[in-house]
C-alpha cells in the first residue's frame, strides 16, 4: 500500500517565518498595554518575567522535550502583578486578556511571515489525493491564525500544536495523536520538516516515511537519522511521492 496522508510541519517547511523575541519594541508595547489593564509594568521587567515564568513552566513539567504555552505565561505576568484595578476589570475581558496579550507579542515579534515558492500550488493539486494534516511545535495561540493568514487553513486536518500538550517533537505521543486523528498506520503516512532532530527523528521512530525539506540551517545530523528523501524546492514533492508510490 503507499501513501495515503502527508503530515506537514509548519515553519520552515510551509512558511517562511522570521520573529525575534528581543526586539525591544514588543516589550515597549506588552508594557503600555497592561498598563491599561493596571499592571504596571517596565518593558524590561514584562521581558524578564516572561523568559522567567517559560523557564518555571518548562521545568515543572515532567516530560524529556517540555513545551512551554505562551497564554499561560501571560496569564501569570498579569495575575502576579494585578492590582485592585485589574481585579475590578470585567470577567469576560479578563478572560479573554492572556490570550489578547500573547497575540499582541506574537504580531510585534513576527518580521515575516510568507509562504515558500510554489507551496500553495503543490497543496491545491496534494489535497485532492491525500490526506493532509499538520504537526508542527508551536503555539495554538498563533499557529491556525498564521496557517489562516497565509490562505492555508482549510487545508489540513488535524492541525495538531505541541504547545496545547506539554511537550514537543520529537516526542511520539504528537505523531501518534496525528496518525489516531487521521485513521491512518504510520507506513502509509509521509512526513515532510525541516528539522532533522525532530521532525525527521521523531516520524521515523514511528515508522512514517520521511521527506526533509532543507530550507535553512536545520540540516544538522542526529546519529543514525537519515531522512527518506531530500528536498530543495517544495514543487519536488511531487517527485518523492513517486519515489514512494
Amino acid at each position: 500500500m503507499g501513501i495515503r496522508g502527508i503530515v506537514f510541519d509548519i515553519n520552515g517547511t510551509l512558511v517562511d517565518i522570521k520573529t525575534e523575541e528581543n526586539y525591544h519594541e514588543i516589550y515597549r508595547v506588552l508594557s503600555n498595554l497592561l498598563s491599561y489593564q493596571g499592571v504596571l509594568l517596565s518593558p524590561e521587567s514584562v521581558k524578564d518575567q516572561y523568559f522567567q515564568i517559560m523557564k518555571e513552566q518548562r521545568c515543572s513539567i515532567n516530560e524529556h522535550h517540555p513545551e512551554f504555552n505562551a497564554v499561560y505565561i501571560f496569564r501569570e505576568i498579569i495575575w502576579r502583578n494585578a492590582t485592585d484595578f485589574t481585579r475590578r476589570l470585567p470577567g469576560a475581558k479578563l478572560d479573554q486578556l492572556p490570550l489578547i496579550m500573547a497575540e499582541t507579542f506574537r504580531a510585534a515579534s513576527r518580521f515575516r511571515l510568507d509562504l515558500y515558492p510554489g507551496v500553495r500550488e503543490v497543496l491545491g493539486d496534494l489535497r485532492h489525493r491525500y490526506r493532509l494534516g499538520v504537526l508542527s511545535d508551536g503555539q495554538s495561540a498563533y499557529a491556525a491564525k498564521e496557517l489562516n493568514a497565509v490562505g492555508l487553513l482549510d487545508y489540513f486536518n488535524p492541525i495538531i500544536v505541541s504547545g496545547d500538550h506539554g511537550y514537543r517533537k520529537p516526542d511520539r505521543r504528537l505523531y501518534e495523536m496525528t496518525l489516531s486523528h487521521m485513521n491512518l498506520a504510520p507506513h502509509e503516512t509521509l512526513f515532510v520538516g525541516d528539522n532533522i532532530s525532530r521532525d525527521i527523528y521523531g516520524a521515523k521512530r514511528i515508522g512514517m516515511k520521511t521527506v526533509f525539506f532543507r530550507t535553512g540551517d536545520q540540516g544538522r545530523a542526529k546519529h543514525g537519522v537519515e531522512p527518506d528523501y531530500i528536498i530543495y524546492d517544495f514543487g519536488e514533492l511531487h517527485n518523492a511521492l513517486g519515489f514512494f508510490n
